[in-house]
C-alpha cells in the first residue's frame, strides 16, 4: 500500500495543485530518503528555481517533471504529500517540503520512513533504477491480452507472487491480485503453466476492471492512504474478497479463507476460486 489506484489518484490530485509552482528552495529532514543523488546539499540545490511542469506515474512511482530534471518518489508504505500554506503547523514526520515562492510549501510525511526520492535528467531515469526493469502497464492501450500472455508464458510460478512481480506487470499489490484473481475465478497458488488461454483471459479482463473500477474509486483506505487534499478512497467498500476471513462468499455463501502465498496475506474462496 499504496497500489497503482492509490498512485494514479495521488498523481492527478497533485496534477490539480502543483503545476507551475516554481521551487525557491527544498528542505530535507531525514536524508535516506534521497536515494539519487547521494548528496542531500546537492538534491536541493539541484531542485532550486525548477517549476513543475507535468505529474505522471509509472507503475508505483510518482514522476514529477520539472524544467529540467526528473523528480520520481516511491510512497512505499504511508508517504503522502499535502499542498499547505507557508506557517501552517508542520506536521510530525514529515521529512521533504518543497517551499515554492509563492509562500506554499509541497509537504511529504512518511511515518514509516520507507518512501524514496531519485532525481535524473530527463530521460535517463528509464534506463536506471528504480525504473529500468519495471513491466507492463495494465491500463494502458499497449496492454493487450496478447502482450500478457507472452509475458506470462512458459512461468511455472504460482500465479499470485508473479502478478506481485513488478517486472511482469506493474502497480499490482495484495489487495488487487486478491481481487483480481477472486473476479477471474482462479486460486492463489494455481501455476500459471497450468492455466488456459480461457482462462489467462478471464484474468486479464479481470485485472483491468478491478484496477479501474478503484481508480474511478480513488484507491482503497485501508490503513492510512489519503490523496494529496487529504481524501480518503472509497473503493474498500467495493471489496469482494480482501480482508474478508471467515465472511461468506459473494458469489457462493462459502467462507472466505486466508492462506499465505509467497509470503503474503492472501484471501481467496475455495468454492468459486479454482483449485491447484
Amino acid at each position: 500500500m499504496p497500489e497503482l489506484p492509490e498512485v494514479e489518484t495521488v498523481k492527478r490530485t497533485l496534477s490539480q495543485l502543483i503545476i507551475n509552482k516554481t521551487i525557491d528552495y527544498v528542505t530535507v529532514h531525514l536524508p535516506r530518503i534521497i536515494q539519487r543523488p547521494d548528496d542531500v546539499v546537492q538534491f536541493c540545490a539541484l531542485l532550486e528555481n525548477q517549476t513543475f511542469k507535468k505529474v505522471e506515474r509509472r507503475g508505483k512511482f510518482l514522476r514529477f517533471i520539472l524544467d529540467d530534471l526528473i523528480l520520481l518518489s516511491h510512497l512505499r508504505m504511508e508517504g503522502r504529500y499535502g499542498l499547505f500554506q507557508k506557517g501552517d503547523q508542520v506536521e510530525k514526520h514529515t521529512h521533504v517540503t518543497f517551499h515554492f515562492k509563492d509562500d506554499t510549501e509541497l509537504r511529504y510525511k512518511d511515518v514509516r520512513q520507507f518512501g524514496t526520492m531519485h532525481l535524473f535528467e530527463p530521460g535517463e531515469e528509464f534506463l536506471k533504477p528504480p525504473l529500468h526493469k519495471l513491466g507492463l502497464e495494465p491500463l494502458e492501450a499497449n496492454f493487450t491480452f496478447d502482450v500478457f500472455k507472452e509475458k506470462l508464458k512458459n512461468r511455472k510460478t504460482k500465479i499470485k507472487p508473479l502478478l506481485l512481480n513488478q517486472e511482469v506487470v506493474v502497480g499490482l499489490g495484495n489487495i488487487y491480485v486478491d481481487e483480481a484473481l477472486f473476479l477471474a475465478g482462479i486460486h492463489p497458488e494455481h501455476t500459471v503453466d497450468q492455466l488456459k488461454d480461457s482462462i489467462l483471459k478471464k484474468l486479464y479482463d479481470a485485472i483491468i476492471i478491478t484496477l479501474q473500477n478503484a481508480v474511478d474509486a480513488g484507491g482503497s483506505s485501508i490503513k492510512s492512504y489519503v490523496n494529496g487534499q487529504g481524501e480518503m478512497g472509497m473503493f474498500q467498500q467495493q471489496l469482494k474478497i480482501y480482508g474478508r476471513k471467515s465472511e461468506p462468499c459473494y458469489n457462493c455463501g462459502t467462507l472466505v479463507e486466508r492462506i499465505v502465498v509467497g509470503g503474503r496475506g492472501t484471501h481467496f474462496c475455495p468454492n468459486c476460486q479454482l483449485v491447484n
